[in-house]
């Protein structure tokens, strides 16, 4: 009998532990007038700033990180972001970690369908999957590679190479060689 109670008890303790872990995974509901955008693929929500999973958009000027102007479809990008998320019902992340800015990475619904595969399908995004993994989503990231594979080809170049010409540092801020 005591065999049996100690094979319910386990059973019992890896149910609770799976169901703890799969409620983790459930995406939290954001409140979309607390949403501040900032581009394409990153927006701040209370304390966090959330970088969009699966997906870079085309850059805006932000002079504090040494971009002086916009890479075509940059605005483009950022406003379409902007425009899906307000004429959602719901908008939900599930987040993943955080990069090394500090960003948390996640994936966002709107409307139970994630926003990247909204910006790929309009050709306003290239997919990430390919160079940095699925985050721990592999479903997810197959629906995002999908949408890319099917989705049109940006009119614009990819947003790392756009960076790295493009990049400079703020007036004043040069660092001396001493």
């Amino acid at each position: 009998m005591h065999q049996e109670n100690r094979g319910l008890g386990f059973l019992l303790v890896c149910c609770v532990c799976m169901w703890a872990c799969c409620e983790s995974l459930r995406p939290i509901v954001m409140d979309k007038s607390k949403i501040v955008f900032d581009d394409g693929d990153t927006l701040e929500y209370g304390e966090l700033t959330i970088r969009i999973l699966g997906i870079d958009t085309p850059e805006i000027a932000h002079q504090q990180h040494g971009l002086f102007e916009d890479q075509p479809f940059g605005q483009d990008a950022a406003c379409r972001t902007e425009q899906i998320i307000r004429a959602a019902g719901r908008v939900e992340y599930l987040p993943s970690r955080l990069d090394k800015y500090g960003r948390t990475l996640a994936h966002l619904f709107v409307d139970g369908e994630l926003l990247a595969i909204h910006l790929l399908r309009e050709g306003l995004a290239y997919e990430t999957i390919s160079f940095y993994g699925d985050n721990g989503f592999p479903d997810l990231a197959a629906e995002i590679l999908r949408a890319a594979e099917a989705g049109p080809k940006p009119a614009f170049g990819p947003p790392h190479e756009w960076r790295k010409k493009n990049r400079r540092e703020p007036a004043g801020e040069a660092r001396s060689s001493q």
